[in-house]
């Protein structure tokens, strides 16, 4: 590749801190790919320690770093792990957020801050002028809001590294990820990092539910749009996901869903706190940091563990709901899982879906990503997990 074309930016050192640990071969073999391309996009599944090949390319650069990432946590984690592997100080480290506006050598920023418009006008668009970026990351590039391809379009003179788990958009703007970032420069599969023990492997289970006579009445009358809700939301499902918990007592289980109503009524069945979008910042790290503690056996959660967090002591996923059929969300969902456990156990991942309902149709397509990278997923009768199905109670 023609590297003529980069700025180096400002000069600024940095250098991996080896001292108990080494980057693995693909973390090494990821990093040197794209230094030798210049820019481009890395994808390695979740859990395989993409950070670390970021600190690598930092490292490589030697230069003032823009990192973007999806929220005020990931940021934070980014921090804590460049602090951790490398020899950067908190001071050589800022936040730009909702929260903190600090510029400093290494900065990170959110996606929201930066498409974030007062009267019009992209506000933070300054903090791509503010210094001289000599690399530019992207975290969880294939979330990239459009208004960011956009605007960041002056960087292509910067190095520049997408880093993602999928590089699939269900807007089918993929193509925008290449032309804004630059080519993939290094992709493994999931098996394949599985195989080397890098990553848990996972166990795939749909459990399909009956919907009540009641339910099934009402998705049959119900507006096309309404209809995906009504069988995400079937009450029977409820009572699997609480067998599932039972059956995995003692596994950290996460339990995963896109609809509030029904996240309620499951932390209030389950006995369990939920993260959801309204959750305060604090609160939030407060629960994960329990979780990751083993103080919180369950944890609730809505859309916002599908991206960035790290627990890596989940062995248990169940999903209730989603957004539609979205492959990226499936395999952010069990990405969450392929952190290696200690003892070296399975992961399991469950898929809870009403049948002949368009939740079995957009199940199949969620599954399409992963069934590519070589998961297969058992198919299962809640009826087995539980008995008959459940009579209607009103």
């Amino acid at each position: 590749d023609d590297q003529a074309g980069y700025v180096d930016g400002e000069a600024h050192a940095i250098a991996l801190r080896q001292d108990g640990w080494q980057l693995r071969e693909y973390q090494r073999m990821a990093a040197e790919a794209f230094a030798a391309g210049g820019s481009g996009v890395v994808v390695l599944p979740c859990g395989a320690g993409k950070t670390l090949v970021g600190a690598a390319a930092m490292a490589h650069a030697e230069a003032t770093t823009l990192i973007m990432v999806t929220n005020t946590v990931a940021g934070r984690q980014w921090k804590r792990e460049l602090i951790a592997r490398t020899s950067l100080t908190e001071e050589e480290i800022g936040e730009y957020s909702g929260e903190k506006k600090e510029i400093r050598p290494i900065t990170i920023a959110t996606y929201q801050i930066v498409t974030r418009k007062t009267k019009g006008q992209y506000r933070h668009l300054e903090l791509f002028d503010s210094r001289d970026w000599g690399l530019v990351i992207y975290d969880e590039v294939h979330l990239l809001p459009a208004p960011v391809f956009r605007m960041t379009a002056d960087l292509q003179s910067r190095r520049r590294l997408g880093l993602t788990a999928t590089l699939v958009r269900e807007d089918g703007r993929e193509g925008d990820v290449f032309s804004l970032i630059g080519p993939k420069r290094f992709d493994v599969p999931w098996r394949d990092i599985e195989a080397q023990g890098w990553i848990a492997p996972a166990e795939c289970v749909e459990v399909r539910v009956t919907m009540t006579d009641n339910e099934r009445m009402s998705y049959a009358t119900a507006d096309a749009d309404e209809r995906y809700k009504l069988c995400s939301t079937a009450h029977t499902k409820i009572a699997v996901v609480k067998s599932i918990v039972d059956k995995h007592v003692g596994e950290p289980t996460l339990v995963i869903g896109a609809y509030l109503s029904q996240l309620e009524e499951l932390g209030a069945e389950l006995n369990a706190p939920i993260v959801q979008g309204s959750t305060k910042n604090v609160e939030r790290e407060k629960l994960f940091d329990q979780f990751r503690a083993g103080e919180l056996p369950v944890l609730v959660v809505s859309k916002v563990a599908n991206f960035s967090i790290d627990l890596p002591e989940a062995s248990v996923a169940i999903q209730v709901s989603g957004t539609f059929g979205s492959r990226q969300e499936e395999a952010q969902r069990l990405g969450r899982l392929l952190r290696p456990k200690v003892d070296g156990r399975q992961a399991h991942f469950y898929s809870v879906v009403s049948r002949d309902s368009l939740d079995t149709d957009y199940a199949a397509h969620r599954q399409r990503f992963l069934a590519e990278q070589g998961y297969a997923y058992t198919i299962a009768d809640a009826d087995d997990l539980l008995g008959p199905a459940l009579p209607d109670t009103d």
